[in-house]
């Protein structure tokens, strides 16, 4: 049936040998032509037969995952080559996964302490560096000032100097205090309020100096890059050095051993710049192996990731199969298309074969009252179309499917809105790149709005052809009128008249043959009548669509030969719809035709609030009183028609259902099929309210 209705489905049952399980459902699966039923849905996923091979093969995933994002990191793609599976065994392919994340473990654990030894010495050469400069500046400041007060002592000298100073020496010596100092790095954010605490805990007791790092570290603790500010804390005291310790390991400052020693410092940095050395050599090192085994990994994980995928998905659907009593098989059930039953059969013999087993898996059709799935044939072109409709309703089973129309309707509604055929022409060289490239592009990893745009590029194809179309009626081609077809019918009475105005223009030439005249473009009524001419084109063509979507009711009613949707849904719908939208139709094509200057607007609100009023010069054809009533009267008659009638009949019809669920049964085979029926469908309850709604 193709797409105007779903495929005719049939329930079948296949009765597999364990041996040849992984195949039948592999080569049904390449198919795509059978739905399974889960028949152990009262298990757990725990408790079903194959949940040993589910977790291996999600470990195996997991593995897979974490090698993706390692590329990810290290700036390395996947590569796309074809490669046959057959290549790949399962069980060597898990222990090869296992063998690649422990090397690639091991080295990111080892990068990891490299890293940070490498960033923990960084700053260590930034403290050495920068309290070098303090120190040193101290020192200096302190020799000048010695050699100022050693000059002052060689001048002039009063008697009583030398009794001063040996006072003021005897007491300095006496308050002499040893001061401790703590070096590190602190966060630049954090600075001065880390300076502002130790302060306030000391309560004054310390001398700080902090110098800004001239470009970003690397933290090793965080592994990021961060400003920050080398600090010198000048302390007394072993309370006030446990005071400071804990601030510091607060405010997650990197602490640091430092000498006042200048030639131990000299000889600290020079260690320190001959290890850093070393380890970026190591780590440079370590990098190019972990890079040289993820480009080996990268060259099959296409591959692998598809495979591990598939042998997921095989046994996932095994797992919905049931054992039968010998443990010897697996019992099936699905639905699948009635012309798909020679290629099922096709692809059970194959897995029998390659099973190298003599007896092959039996299919049965089994008979049914369940609800059949839908499943539409499409192809490359009527696939996008389809998804359209399916995103706001799939069809039941056999109804005529809406996305045969939809090929027409979506793409022209689009253009009556877009309408340029110049925007239309980009949309078209668009679409047809993509058409082209469709083999290579079908192949490769695209964007996520890429993807979604290719696959699209039919219903974009439509949609440039159709906007097109409706350009050349608008006579727009980005937003410019054309004379394409003819010269414009109008032309300026005197020299008054100017390109700005229609007032002053006469009609000079026929009609404009196809389209709107370029004349109308820059004038004055330009927006009135465009909008107006879309508009009423609008309901035209809402109008059409509604009445399809009511004509595809009485076809399906017909197919299921459901007499109460014909006399109750379609007849009191259609007379309804037409005897108001579709007379407003009518009316706006007389206007056209006739070039009658009525309102449409005055005739359809008058039409409800005064229908036996006289039309006067909104009257478009003889007797349209008369026939304004008699579709006003046949619309109030359908809505009782169309809302009432019907949940009652419906409520008949499942009494009757349920009376003949009770009927003598003739024999056991009887017994046992209408009991399979009504345990399917004799549970069903019948709401009248939900009903009544419904239908409303």
């Amino acid at each position: 049936m193709d797409l105007f209705r779903s495929e005719a489905m049939q329930l079948v049952q296949l009765i597999i040998p364990i041996e040849s399980a992984h195949h039948t459902v592999s080569y049904i699966g390449d198919l795509g032509l059978l739905q399974f039923k889960d028949l152990n849905a009262d298990k757990s996923p725990f408790q079903r037969t194959y949940a040993a091979q589910i977790k291996k093969f999600g470990e195996m995933s997991r593995k897979l995952r974490f090698f993706k994002e390692q590329m990810e990191k290290a700036g390395v793609t996947p590569l796309t080559k074809p490669m046959k599976q057959a290549e790949i065994d399962v069980d060597d392919l898990e222990v090869k996964l296992g063998e690649l994340e422990a090397e690639l473990v091991e080295m990111n654990t080892n990068n990891e302490k490299l890293q940070h030894s490498y960033n923990e010495l960084v700053e260590y050469k930034l403290v050495l560096n920068k309290a070098g400069e303090f120190f040193s500046s101290a020192f200096s400041r302190a020799t000048a000032q010695q050699k100022e007060i050693e000059s002052q002592q060689t001048g002039e000298e009063s008697l009583d100097t030398p009794l001063l100073e040996d006072k003021e020496i005897s007491i300095e010596s006496s308050k002499q205090v040893k001061l401790g100092f703590i070096t590190g790095l602190v966060l630049k954010e954090k600075s001065m309020l880390f300076e502002r605490i130790i302060f306030r805990a000391t309560r004054g007791n310390v001398y700080t100096r902090q110098a800004a790092v001239e470009e970003p570290v690397i933290d090793p603790v965080s592994g990021e890059k961060v400003e920050k500010n080398v600090f010198v804390v000048f302390y007394s005291g072993e309370k006030a050095k446990t005071k400071i310790l804990k601030i510091c390991e607060a405010f997650g400052a990197n602490r640091y051993s430092f000498t006042e020693d200048f030639g131990k410092q000299v000889q600290m940095i020079s260690e320190v710049s001959g290890r850093l050395s070393e380890l970026k050599t190591t780590i440079d090192a370590g990098l190019l192996q972990k890079s040289n085994l993820l480009q080996t990994i990268s060259d099959r994980f296409v591959q692998w990731n598809t495979l591990v995928r598939e042998e997921k998905s095989i046994y996932h659907t095994m797992n919905m199969l049931s054992l039968d009593v010998t443990k010897k098989c697996l019992v099936a059930e699905g639905w699948s298309p009635v012309f798909a039953t020679n290629l099922i059969q096709d692809a059970l013999q194959r897995a029998a074969f390659d099973s190298n087993l003599q007896v092959g898996t039996i299919l049965q059709v089994l008979h049914t009252s369940e609800s059949p799935p839908t499943y539409f044939r499409t192809n490359k072109f009527t696939s996008a179309f389809q998804d359209i409709v399916d995103a706001y309703g799939v069809a039941k089973y056999q109804e005529a499917n809406p996305g045969v129309y939809t090929i027409v309707t979506f793409p022209f509604l689009f253009a009556i809105m877009f309408g340029d055929w110049g925007h239309g022409i980009c949309m078209l060289l668009a679409a047809l790149v993509f058409i082209i490239r469709e083999k290579k592009l079908s192949g490769q990893k695209l964007g996520d709005i890429t993807e979604m745009t290719f696959g699209g590029r039919y219903v974009i194809l439509m949609m440039a052809f159709f906007s097109i179309y409706t350009g050349l009626i608008y006579n727009e081609f980005f937003s410019v009128p054309f004379k394409l077809f003819a010269p414009s019918a109008y032309a300026c009475r005197d020299l008054s008249c100017r390109d700005a105005t229609t007032y002053g223009l006469i009609k000079v030439r026929p009609t404009y043959p196809f389209g709107v005249d370029p004349v109308w473009h820059g004038s004055r009524s330009e927006l009135p009548f465009l909008n107006s001419l879309k508009m009423k084109l609008s309901i035209l063509i809402g109008v059409s669509q509604m009445n399809l979507g009511i004509i595809l009711s009485y076809f399906n009613a017909t197919y299921f030969k459901n007499s109460v949707n014909i006399w109750f849904q379609f007849i009191p719908q259609m007379i309804f719809l037409n005897s108001l939208f579709g007379y407003l139709s009518l009316l706006i094509i007389l206007k056209w035709c006739t070039g009658s200057q009525a309102d449409l607007y005055h005739v359809m609100i008058y039409m409800f609030l005064s229908p036996t009023d006289e039309l006067g010069e909104n009257q478009l054809f003889p007797r349209q009183k008369t026939v304004q009533l008699v579709l006003l009267l046949s619309a109030l008659v359908s809505v009782p028609w169309m809302l009432l009638p019907k949940p009652f009949i419906l409520k008949k019809q499942h009494q009757a259902r349920q009376g003949e669920s009770y009927m003598p049964l003739q024999s056991t085979e009887d017994s046992l099929q209408l009991e399979a029926n009504h345990d399917s469908h004799g549970h069903e309850e019948f709401e009248f309210s939900e009903v009544f709604l419904y239908i409303r």
